[in-house]
């Protein structure tokens, strides 16, 4: 069985259960789902659904650099949404953050997300550059 190491980021949200901000796994890391909470307030942002996506992309950022990763380095994406209709301003976002090659995603309508957030994300970046563990 490989092991696995938590990550813990400091500049990120506070996880709000019992989990990890991310776990390495050879080469592979696995984020748990971010939603827009402030690190410093532990609210989710004001300011509508453009700037929840800009909040979960900062908080998903801190956690890849407490792996000494950055969005270069995701895979794989899941999105989930409260409200699909705002899945053009999720792409107009990711065309802001990634390039080609872009990440493999999926995005999942949901009835519900923690806190009353509108999006989640949950990310699994690769490693390889990042010295074993």
């Amino acid at each position: 069985m490989a092991k696995r190491k938590s990550i813990h980021a400091s500049s990120a949200p506070e996880v709000i259960g019992p989990y990890s901000h991310a776990v390495r796994v050879g080469n592979l890391l696995f984020l748990a789902g971010q939603i827009a909470l402030d690190p410093k307030t532990m609210d989710l942002v004001d300011g509508g659904f453009r700037d929840e996506v800009k909040q979960v992309f900062k908080n998903v950022e801190a956690v890849l650099k407490a792996a000494d990763c950055t969005l270069d380095d995701v895979v794989k994406l899941t999105v989930y949404l409260t409200d699909l209709s705002n899945f053009e301003q999720v792409n107009a976002i990711m065309s802001e953050k990634f390039s080609s090659p872009f990440p493999a995603r999926a995005a999942v309508g949901v009835a519900a997300l923690p806190r009353g957030a509108s999006i989640e994300l949950d990310v699994i970046a690769d490693m390889r550059h990042v010295v074993a563990i």
